[in-house]
């Protein structure tokens, strides 16, 4: 029998994700206006609770813990009725505003990203980027993130493909027709959620996940650091868990450790391998 070499194919772009990912440690620009947004209709939930969605477009997410049935059950008590599309609407109109007022709060870099995202320049590789944030959101934060370094070559937003968000592969792909990428393989997608290392897989492309700086864990760096060591330990198993049973072919704490995973996975292309 013939065996069939794939011929070698060399790393072409990286699309990273926004909050917990490049900006943001801990991801607490979206959790807790979710949190907000729900208070103002007289609804709890809790950071845990609006973590869990996290990843999916906004209007999704809102629909996802609505669908929760502890929370629908308090929605029904507070309307009478079991939630619809028109409240994921009504609730998405009270989060906009509230999230656009408040994400510039949040568009600190995360270490190292900026110069991370300059190597990778360096070298000729290509910089994507997709966020369940919607435009207006993005709009707010991409002036105050480039200031700091943090300025991809292509930016999605989450409600502004008509195929739709994550999980689905959509965002990641539109990068690679951005940017001209000629093989998805030579591709990798940096995310801290379930649904961003899912999108990643779907398109074809190598995904990595972040555990320390993001949404998995959900502490800020000032938290983290308060924390004893064996704590920290089992916040990151954890995280790693999750991403990795969503399909990670690495974890890495956040994206300052990206260059060491680049290099593995270069090797693999190299002989051959795909995602």
């Amino acid at each position: 029998m013939t065996t069939t070499v794939r011929p070698a194919i060399a790393l072409q772009a990286v699309i990273f994700d926004w909050a917990g990912t490049l900006v943001d440690f801990g991801s607490l620009a979206p959790t807790q206006i979710f949190v907000d947004a729900f208070k103002s209709f007289d609804i709890a939930i809790t950071l845990e609770q609006a973590r869990g969605p996290m990843g999916l477009s906004k209007w999704q997410h809102i629909r996802t813990l609505l669908d929760d049935a502890s929370i629908a059950a308090q929605w029904k008590t507070y309307t009478g009725h079991e939630p619809t599309d028109r409240d994921v609407d009504a609730i998405y109109a009270r989060f906009m505003p509230m999230q656009i007022a408040k994400v510039g709060e949040y568009s600190q870099p995360i270490e190292g990203a900026a110069q991370l995202l300059s190597a990778l320049r360096a070298r000729g590789l290509k910089v994507g980027s997709c966020s369940g944030y919607p435009r207006e959101v993005l709009n707010v934060l991409l002036p105050l993130a480039a200031r700091d370094g943090i300025a991809p070559d292509h930016v999605v937003a989450g409600d502004e493909l008509e195929a739709g968000g994550r999980p689905g592969p959509y965002m990641a792909l539109a990068n690679v027709l951005a940017l001209k990428v000629g093989d998805v393989a030579g591709c990798i997608k940096v995310d801290d959620t379930v649904p961003g290392i899912e999108e990643g897989i779907r398109a074809g492309m190598w995904s990595v996940g972040v555990s320390l700086s993001g949404n998995e864990v959900g502490c800020t760096r000032a938290q983290l650091d308060a924390l004893e060591p064996a704590q920290v330990a089992a916040l990151k198993q954890q995280a790693e868990a999750r991403l990795r049973a969503a399909g990670a072919h690495y974890v890495i704490d956040s994206v300052a450790d990206l260059p060491g995973v680049m290099a593995q996975i270069e090797t693999r292309l190299a002989a051959g391998e795909r995602p």
